[in-house]
């Protein structure tokens, strides 16, 4: 017992040297209030969600831009306003908390109708999609001012042709549609199925049709 216990101190005295002996992996660098400034400048000032691909040209060779944007996500944690990853980039947002308080002086944003939405989560859960295969969805006919209301609000856009006759259009969501309602990508979803489609078109089956 004894040669058996000096053998496995041995063993673990000779595996923590060889541990040690391995260098450690290099720390990545840090990121300076300079670097985290002005990538802040740019999600402020851009249009859309900023990328890492994006950021990439403004950054130093040695800093990953996927790390700024962690970096500044971090910084600006505890302040008013938030990084939040939405519409497949980052993009600052209202902190969460704060929403009841700002609801008391700030106006409501023009909210779609009813119907708008009905037809706008069939779209999203179900896309791409035909007109047959949204009335399919919600059991009722797809005016076209509805329809044309989510084109304005640049929520959904034609996604090409179905082959079926009539080639009728289908439709999709948009980045506009991620960035609205802070999702990363259209699989954030709840209950996303993108085999329902499936489905839905089989009933619409030939019927398909697209609006004079």
């Amino acid at each position: 017992m004894e040669w058996g216990t000096r053998r496995m101190t041995a063993q673990t005295e000779g595996a923590a040297a060889a541990m040690a002996a391995e260098p450690e992996p290099p720390a990545p660098p840090s990121v300076s209030s300079d670097v985290l400034r002005l990538a802040e400048a740019y999600v402020f000032a851009s249009p859309q969600p900023v990328t890492a691909a994006m950021l990439r040209p403004l950054l130093p060779d040695r800093l990953d831009p996927a790390g700024v944007l962690a970096a500044l996500q971090r910084h600006v944690a505890v302040r008013g306003v938030v990084l939040v990853e939405a519409g497949g980039g980052w993009a600052f947002r209202t902190a969460p908390d704060l929403a009841g308080p700002l609801g008391t002086v700030l106006a409501p944003a023009r909210r779609l109708p009813r119907a708008a939405m009905e037809v706008l989560a069939a779209i999203a859960l179900h896309q791409p999609v035909t007109r047959a295969g949204i009335e399919a969805v919600r059991g009722a006919a797809l005016a076209q001012p509805v329809l044309d209301a989510l084109l304005d609000a640049g929520l959904v856009a034609p996604a090409g042709r179905k082959e079926a006759p009539g080639r009728p259009t289908l439709w999709a969501t948009t980045r506009r549609f991620l960035e609205v309602f802070g999702l990363r990508s259209i699989h954030d979803l709840p209950g996303f199925d993108m085999a329902g489609l499936a489905a839905v078109d089989a009933q619409g089956g030939a019927g398909d049709r697209d609006a004079p």
